[in-house]
């Protein structure tokens, strides 16, 4: 898989994400679009997998929370591509990246439904579930090393 990122809203990258956010978010799980869609800023950075026939299937985005914290959102895979480790590869890069940055920690809202895949990962659960667009999820959380 080759993964590109794009802090632009004008970019491929970016628009890459938001098909796949689409698919996903809204068509798969019916959460409204204006909720799906929201504002970023350059400080978010869009990633995207490419499976090796330069097909978009995987996104992930991350934004900085403070100095030492990065918050991944968004994450998602195409249905037809789930089960190939498209979302994990996306993850790892994203946790090396933020690590050479200084980042020490990147924290997520996972759907409950994916927490065992994030644990996976080494996200740990943090506080009580909650609901957000009709889905309930937990917060987690990862301790970054420069080795990530």
């Amino acid at each position: 898989m080759k993964i590109k990122t794009s802090n632009q809203i004008d970019s491929d990258v970016y628009a890459d994400a938001i098909a796949i956010r689409r698919a996903v978010f809204v068509q798969e799980q019916h959460i409204d679009e204006a909720m799906e869609i929201d504002t970023v800023t350059p400080a978010t950075w869009h990633y995207v997998g490419y499976d090796d026939t330069g097909k978009p299937v995987a996104t992930a985005r991350v934004t900085p929370n403070d100095p030492t914290t990065g918050h991944i959102q968004r994450v998602a895979t195409l249905k037809a591509a789930r089960g190939h480790g498209y979302a994990r590869q996306l993850l790892n890069q994203i946790a090396v990246d933020e690590a050479a940055k200084g980042y020490q920690q990147l924290v997520l809202g996972a759907q409950v439904t994916a927490q065992s895949f994030y644990a996976e990962l080494g996200y740990q659960p943090t506080g009580a579930p909650f609901m957000e667009a009709g889905l309930r999820h937990q917060n987690m959380v990862k301790v970054l090393t420069p080795a990530n």
